[in-house]
């Protein structure tokens, strides 16, 4: 499975006027604070609330790419942005949870990052979320409580099992490959993809098994 499906997508619906247009940003970076950067995108300069971490990782003149969070409200306007989907949707689940505004949830998701807030919530762990500052107690349990159910921990998720292989190496032998052919290419799209569930295991074989076949033929 995608790493991008470790969350259930939560859209976080803003009751104001214009709605959020900005899902991403690809620029260049001309400042980098603390907790923000500036990114220029054809002589516009956005400046985005970023964690710490990615602040650190972000170097001035380098190109970048942020999942954004265009938050609207009626006196002022803030983008947060993320370098994977997986950190801008914990970001929104937190968000959603009553007591935690966006610089809160910034400093969860900078703090603990998406596994380790996975695993406080999968344990009902509220210490990890009180260790954040701005999080007080009754907030740590709050989140603990609303998020449950709502996020899958990467740890849960196991690679394909020999049976797994077996299985889709016998489907596509079914369909007329030749098995020496077709182990090779289950079992490197098993290691590509180990997160892969039986059926997407079969359709990454099946596109890399059809691509080769189209090539020889052109031959």
């Amino acid at each position: 499975m995608a790493s991008s499906h470790r969350f259930f997508q939560a859209i976080k619906v803003i009751r104001s006027y214009p709605l959020p247009v900005i899902a991403s940003i690809s620029g260049t970076v001309s400042r980098v604070g603390l907790t923000d950067a500036v990114i220029e995108v054809n002589g516009l300069g956005y400046l985005v609330n970023v964690t710490t971490r990615t602040a650190l990782e972000l170097k001035v003149e380098s190109a970048v790419k942020l999942h954004i969070c265009h938050i609207i409200r009626e006196d002022s306007q803030a983008l947060f942005g993320f370098p994977s989907e997986d950190e801008l949707l914990a970001f929104n689940l937190l968000c959603s949870v009553s007591g935690v505004g966006p610089k809160s949830a910034l400093s969860v998701v900078g703090s603990l990052g998406v596994d380790g807030l996975s695993k406080a919530v999968a344990s009902a762990d509220d210490s990890m979320f009180r260790s954040v500052s701005g999080i007080g107690p009754k907030t740590a349990k709050l989140i603990v409580l609303s998020l449950t159910g709502k996020l899958v921990s990467v740890s849960e998720h196991t690679a394909p099992t020999s049976s797994q292989v077996a299985n889709v190496t016998s489907a596509l032998v079914g369909l007329g490959y030749q098995e020496r052919n077709v182990r090779k290419t289950v079992e490197d799209a098993a290691s590509t993809h180990p997160q892969s569930s039986e059926q997407e295991l079969l359709r990454f074989a099946l596109a890399k098994l059809s691509s080769a076949r189209k090539i020889n033929a052109d031959e």
